[in-house]
């Protein structure tokens, strides 16, 4: 079980649910030591006084906010929460907004609540609201020593807080040189009904099991054939191209879709799941809104 960073509660309105905070995401980055290339030996870093070169011990160093060229408030660990104590402790919802109205790319870090003592039915009360609503809960957190804006929505069976990035965070894309329109890059029809058609045969389930860091075995290889003395040349860089090349869209497509039919492609053996959703595509919002009220009716 991961660790817990914080304890507070959930609050919307005058409700209040005891909940406790934990991280969502494990990375398993490779991790590397610095050497001085001349002998191999691991480089250190020092934590240096810089009025007399002195090493400070680590328990001697304390944060500071410089107020004035040269003039410091220090900051122990408690002061940050002592700044706001009801801040640092709790999810506090200002809103509710369609689970579809936050653009992906505002998502930031997720994080588990957990219920606390005496917080199991608001916890699922809340859940499960949400998750009849379809509404995502809007609210402000502070972890560690920042406030963040988050998105509080249910996710089998657990409440996910994922922090948001603040929207003057984004830098803009206005100044981006992008086409405005399908007429202005000289998209035929033909290329959109093929380029349809090419989606929607590789169309497949969201699995994300299925997805491994392979770069990262490719580089232990590497690193142990390297160690074993078995060095790979270097590899060819590809050559530059010589000018704009004007690329036939639909040669490539019809390539594409070819090889999907002969199931040379990744989406093999998925054609027939992708022909039977592009007939039923007309109906898919009506039975998605018959789903969710048969899911009420249910559960009422």
């Amino acid at each position: 079980m991961p660790r817990q960073l914080w304890k507070g509660a959930i609050q919307f309105g005058l409700v209040h649910v005891p909940v406790s905070l934990y991280p969502a995401e494990h990375r398993d980055d490779l991790s590397f030591t610095l050497l001085d290339r001349r002998d191999m030996q691991p480089v250190g870093y020092q934590r240096v006084n810089k009025s007399t070169g002195e090493e400070v011990a680590f328990e001697d160093i304390v944060k500071g906010y410089e107020y004035s060229k040269g003039e410091y408030v220090t900051l122990e660990k408690e002061d940050f929460k002592r700044a706001n104590v009801e801040a640092t402790q709790t999810v506090d919802i200002v809103g509710f907004v369609e689970a579809d109205s936050i653009p992906p790319y505002y998502f930031d870090a997720p994080y588990y609540l957990a219920p606390d003592k005496h917080g199991a039915k608001g916890y699922a009360l809340l859940r499960e609201t949400l998750e009849r609503t379809g509404r995502v809960g809007i609210a402000t957190v502070v972890i560690r020593t920042r406030q963040h804006v988050a998105a509080l929505y249910p996710r089998d069976n657990v409440l996910v807080l994922n922090t948001l990035r603040y929207h003057d965070e984004m830098r803009a894309a206005k100044d981006l040189d992008v086409p405005e329109s399908l007429k202005s890059a000289k998209v035929t029809p033909k290329e959109v009904d093929m380029a349809e058609r090419l989606v929607e045969d590789m169309a497949a389930e969201w699995k994300p099991q299925q997805f491994k860091d392979t770069y990262r075995d490719d580089l232990i290889k590497f690193i142990e054939d390297k160690a074993a003395g078995k060095v790979k040349g270097k590899p060819r860089a590809k050559a530059a191209s010589k000018g704009a090349e004007v690329i036939d869209f639909a040669k490539l497509l019809e390539k594409s879709l070819a090889a999907v039919k002969k199931g040379d492609g990744p989406a093999s053996g998925k054609r027939a799941a992708a022909s039977s959703r592009r007939k039923g595509g007309a109906k898919a919002s009506h039975a998605k809104s018959h789903a969710r009220a048969s899911h009420h009716r249910r559960a009422a």
